[in-house]
């Protein structure tokens, strides 16, 4: 059960980590497809400013033609120096349009007049690519008339993804290292997780083997002390009453650890069936009070209706009432109990109220722990292991119903179990 609690959980946590990957991995793409769009609407009005720039007669259209056309008439230097500088202007001129439009990628041109061997390129510009784009521009004005033919300047930009995903690294790196923040925070959870509940069953299991052990020679002590009784002397009898005593006593704590490791475990199955509780109740309440009176403690109890039908496990709830029962006598030094039982909103409320020590806020936090047992400042004034309140809730939460513990310290307290009863 467990491994397969553990395969689901492991199963969830991948699926959940490959979800989480493929939604940002969507979210990436879309966010991939708006920086085009937007990358490309800077394209186009960054294009008009630079069309308009080159359409007229100016120092720089003058520079350009003539490297274009390596006319050094003009300009003294070799045609390669006068290309560069025309290159340099130019970059300068389209870089600076691009920058305003807020575009920094690394980009080159090609400016050539269709239909002749006209053209300057810049160096960064590669005419056979695969990862680049291509923006075309049109020219008009000064380049077509002096030329009398198309003239194109085409923009180009490599890689532009990696330039993308640059610009979408305030997303995209936060949101990697959250989900491998997610991955390693789940999987620390899971390995404690998993890591306690094997020391849990571990020590579980050890104190159930421990346990049923004890039964063993409990059993023979018990055999032991009643062979005794038969030919023991009136000055043996007393002892043995007390050995037999403690040994009732003994008995009773092993069989409470082994019917809570059973329903820890789920291996003890609670078969619920229609029952008119009364009777049982009755009878329980009767057998405490003669066991009390010994003890000159008082108890009293009231039982409301004619019949109290539940759907229930006898035996276990018999076990949980009288639980409850024994706490408010083992906690009063001269204990008053009283137990009520009425019927209300379909449901069984079963009240059992002492005169004890009472408990504190802190105290009925803890008090349905396993093992946890009050204290007295820093003394374990309480007998007992800590395990009578912890079966009470499970079995009552097996009945589907719940404990409700009202109480204060030095003021009593009063324990509800609250059962659907069937109508």
């Amino acid at each position: 059960m467990i491994l397969k609690r553990r395969n689901f959980y492991i199963i969830l946590f991948i699926a959940s980590i490959i979800g989480l990957a493929f939604v940002q991995y969507q979210y990436l793409r879309i966010g991939l497809n708006l920086a085009k769009v937007q990358f490309e609407s800077k394209i186009e009005k960054a294009s008009v400013v630079i069309k308009s720039g080159l359409e007229v007669d100016n120092k720089l259209t003058y520079l350009v033609r003539n490297a274009i056309e390596k006319d050094t008439s003009f300009f003294k230097v070799s045609t390669d120096s006068l290309e560069k500088v025309a290159n340099h202007f130019l970059r300068d001129f389209i870089e600076e349009q691009l920058f305003n439009q807020g575009i920094e990628s690394e980009f080159g041109y090609n400016l050539q007049v269709k239909g002749t061997d006209y053209e300057l390129n810049s160096p960064s510009f590669q005419k056979t690519t695969e990862d680049s784009d291509h923006y075309p521009l049109m020219l008009e004005g000064y380049f077509n008339e002096t030329f009398d033919a198309p003239v194109v300047l085409e923009l180009q930009f490599q890689n532009l993804n990696n330039y993308f995903l640059a610009k979408l690294n305030g997303l995209t790196f936060p949101s990697i290292l959250f989900l491998l923040g997610i991955c390693v925070t789940v999987i620390w959870v899971l390995r404690t997780y998993y890591w306690q509940s094997n020391i849990i069953t571990t020590t579980n299991e050890f104190i159930n083997n421990l346990t049923h052990e004890l039964k063993t020679p409990v059993f023979s002590i018990g055999l032991a002390t009643k062979l005794l009784g038969e030919t023991a002397s009136e000055k043996q009898k007393p002892v043995l009453s007390i050995v037999r005593q403690q040994v009732e006593r003994l008995s009773t704590h092993i069989d409470k650890v082994l019917q809570l490791a059973s329903l820890e475990s789920g291996k003890a199955v609670m078969e619920l069936e229609p029952v008119d509780f009364k009777p049982n109740l009755e009878r329980l309440c009767s057998n405490f009070r003669t066991l009390v009176s010994i003890e000159n403690a008082q108890f009293s109890y009231e039982i409301s209706g004619e019949s109290l039908l539940l759907n229930a496990e006898v035996f276990h709830l018999e076990n949980a009432i009288n639980n409850i029962l024994d706490n408010a006598k083992k906690y009063a030094e001269d204990p008053v109990i009283k137990l009520e039982a009425y019927t209300e909103k379909s449901k069984l409320f079963i009240e059992v109220t002492d005169n004890g020590r009472g408990m504190s806020h802190e105290e009925r936090k803890n008090v349905f722990k396993k093992f946890y047992r009050g204290t007295n400042g820093n003394l374990h004034t309480v007998k007992g292991h800590g395990l009578g309140l912890s079966y009470v809730y499970k079995v009552i939460k097996r009945h589907k119903g719940k404990v409700l513990i009202d109480s204060e310290k030095g003021q009593g307290a009063k324990v509800t179990m609250v059962i659907p009863i069937l109508e």
